[in-house]
């Protein structure tokens, strides 16, 4: 059954390659392919570029520079203006702005009619769908796993088709950049942010992982996200909240942290996102990367080679707005070498980029030459991702600047008229009734298929740490399952959704147990009440899930005196797999990466003797469990 759903979406992989609609938008809608054609002749890219160009004004250009956040489910006066007198290149979706996919894709076709009607080229629809903890949509679609529980899972193979299903239904709702994947190598247990959103902590696995999901968004139609250049792994300070500062030198950041990103300009990423990061061996003067043109311009521009989008991290986190205030960043980043500003939030700060970025050029401080070369790359990477309503192939790709295709084989191309501007996939702007064509097919949505990729890629991660007791397989003895309730336990994360725990998916797989959901907010309260139910309820087996409970005081406590107790005890790490460094005593411990349904299933199913554990640690918890390490039952 595994073989069989591959091969089908090796078999949409190939229809998409052939520039043929799989289930994506049709009409030329973002994410879908025009049929095959002839290339367009050599220089005609540049000439399409180049007539969008001569008809914009300074304010229109520097729009395109813009990607902005909003707030609500449906398009109110604020954005329309945005779209429509700013001309901004594009939008950022957050959970706040979803109710549904199909939803989503209705508010798609509204942007993009909006930005039609008021003469505004198609815009960027972008959002932060990495999979697994940090994702915006997460109903109705098929959720993939995130970066750590891929990698503990194994198969590079699985990390593209992930991505590949992934884009796939993106592409479907009209979201054709995503911020993924994450390229940062998490070395370092105590980093606040990353996690369980990197790969692990080895720069190779990284690489290889990384390279593997950015082919697969893209060969779906969607643009790929490199981030957080150059590395966000080795910190212990969260940039939304602050400005961290990451020593090293240069030999050991191409070693670890410039790993992933090389590889990833070798594989043709799209866009690269900044980090709001200090980097003294890369910049002598006390500037994050988003902000030092020795890092953009100088390290991933020249020396790194990367002809893509470089895009900012939301210029509203902190290490920027509250150290250099996000207007005033605005202007720096892009003197820095940045393509694309994102302001995720506020329309004062989002004016306020805008009009900085403006009265820089009028007072000389940013040259036009400087803000039309960002506008050409940016209209140019469009056209390549079908934005505009046509696709580029490979050789236009590079005669634009842009990186190659990652498969250079690849050919989606047709023919380019550049007589007038609704030749070239743009609204005639002298029609006030133009419109983008869009027709969405949703049908690709959560598809079987596409869940029997999730599925088997979380059932291969469950990973077990340490079985010291004989404890599992579970049953036979009536369980308490104490499940900390997930929570946003970063910016990043926005929200998370609390539902059932691991003890109802264990009860649901047939064991004897009650469950007990605790917010970790109440488990202070509430420790006494909860020691004493484990103590006298008549249980045989404990179980807790914890969900970071390295960083919180009251899990730590819980766990241990529940150990305390003298019963056996299983812990299952419901997020980041280090849990266990807080309590090494414990004797039997699994690691799942995430508290989404789907991996509560697999934790379940794991800890039942269900399915095997087959998953292998991709950090170190300690000497004793180097990266790599997974026991089988």
């Amino acid at each position: 059954m595994e073989r069989q759903n591959e091969e089908m979406l090796i078999t949409a992989k190939g229809a998409v390659d052939k520039g043929i609609a799989s289930g994506a938008p049709g009409n030329g809608a973002p994410g879908n392919p025009l049929p095959c054609g002839a290339n367009a002749p050599d220089g005609e890219t540049a000439e399409i570029v180049e007539d969008q160009l001569a008809g914009m004004s300074l304010r229109d250009k520097i729009g395109q520079m813009l990607i902005c956040g909003f707030y609500g489910t449906s398009m109110d006066g604020d954005l329309r203006r945005l779209i429509a007198d700013y001309k901004i290149g594009g939008v950022i979706y957050f959970a706040r702005n979803v109710e549904s996919p199909a939803q989503i894709a209705r508010l798609t076709e509204e942007l993009q009619d909006a930005a039609a009607k008021s003469g505004t080229p198609p815009l960027w629809i972008s959002i932060d769908q990495e999979g697994g903890m940090v994702a915006r949509i997460t109903e109705g679609v098929a959720l993939m796993p995130g970066g750590m529980a891929i990698a503990a899972a194994g198969s590079e193979e699985d990390a593209y088709l992930a991505a590949y299903a992934s884009g796939q239904e993106l592409a479907a709702m009209g979201i054709n950049l995503n911020y993924a994947p994450v390229l940062d190598v998490n070395n370092n247990p105590g980093n606040p942010v990353i996690g369980v959103r990197s790969f692990g902590e080895s720069p190779e696995k990284v690489a290889r992982f990384g390279a593997q999901t950015l082919r697969g968004f893209q060969d779906a139609g969607v643009a790929a996200t490199a981030k957080h250049f150059p590395g966000h792994g080795d910190t212990d300070v969260d940039s939304h909240l602050d400005l961290p500062t990451v020593p090293h030198d240069r030999k050991r950041m191409e070693a670890v942290e410039l790993k992933p990103f090389r590889e990833a300009v070798q594989a043709g990423v799209d866009a690269i996102m900044s980090a709001h990061i200090y980097f003294p061996a890369l910049e002598s003067g006390k500037l994050p990367v988003t902000l030092s043109k020795a890092a953009l311009t100088g390290l991933l521009r020249e020396e790194l080679g990367f002809e893509g989008i470089i895009t900012t991290d939301c210029m509203e986190m902190n290490a920027i707005a509250e150290h250099f205030g996000t207007a005033p960043a605005s202007v720096m980043a892009v003197e820095a070498g940045a393509d694309l500003v994102l302001v995720s939030h506020r329309l004062d700060r989002q004016l306020g980029a805008i009009g900085a970025i403006e009265l820089a050029v009028n007072e000389g401080r940013l040259s036009t030459e400087r803000i039309d070369e960002s506008v050409r790359r940016l209209l140019a990477m469009k056209l390549r991702r079908g934005v505009l309503g046509v696709r580029l192939s490979s050789e236009d790709a590079l005669n634009a600047g842009l990186p190659p295709v990652s498969d250079p084989d690849k050919s989606a191309a047709v023919t380019l008229p550049v007589k007038n501007d609704s030749d070239l996939g743009f609204p005639d702007m002298t029609d006030p009734a133009a419109d983008v064509p869009h027709t969405a097919d949703l049908t690709l949505l959560n598809s079987a298929e596409h869940r029997e990729i999730a599925r088997r890629i979380s059932e291969a991660s469950v990973t077990l740490v340490r079985h010291s007791l004989p404890m599992l397989p579970l049953g036979g003895e009536r369980t308490l399952v104490v499940t900390i309730a997930p929570g946003a336990v970063t910016q990043a994360d926005e929200s998370v959704a609390v539902g059932p725990g691991l003890g109802s998916a264990l009860k649901r797989h047939g064991l004897d147990c009650r469950e007990i959901v605790v917010p970790p907010a109440e488990i202070a309260g509430r420790l006494d009440s909860l020691v004493r139910e484990a103590a006298s309820g008549g249980y045989g087996h404990l179980v807790v899930g914890t969900y970071n409970a390295q960083f919180d005081a009251a899990q730590i406590s819980l766990v241990k005196s529940l150990l305390a107790l003298g019963k056996p005890l299983a812990v299952a790490a419901l997020r980041n797999p280090y849990d266990l460094l807080a309590f090494p005593e414990v004797q039997v411990y699994a690691a799942a990466y995430e508290s989404r349904p789907l991996a509560l299933d697999s934790m379940a199913k794991a800890l039942l003797g269900l399915t095997p554990f087959r998953g292998r640690l991709p950090v170190s918890l300690g000497e004793l469990h180097p990266a790599g390490w997974g026991l089988v039952l």
